[in-house]
């Protein structure tokens, strides 16, 4: 008596779409951390360069434009 096997791949299924914005959430968190990073050390540059008066008077500056 002679058995025969028969092999199925089923392959593998990807979802591209999950896979994209999982990829653009990484991305976009990477950005947003490396951005407040940047934004404290621009925060303590100027705390270190004008003290907190020095800061405030150059946002308030910066605001209104004076």
């Amino acid at each position: 008596m002679k058995t025969t096997s028969t092999r199925v791949d089923k392959g593998t299924e990807i979802n591209a779409s999950y896979e994209t914005s999982q990829f653009a959430l990484a991305v976009g968190m990477i950005m947003a951390a490396l951005i407040g990073l940047w934004g404290g050390a621009c925060l303590i540059g100027g705390l270190m360069d004008g003290g907190l008066v020095g800061l405030v008077k150059g946002l308030v500056g910066a605001i209104t434009g004076n």
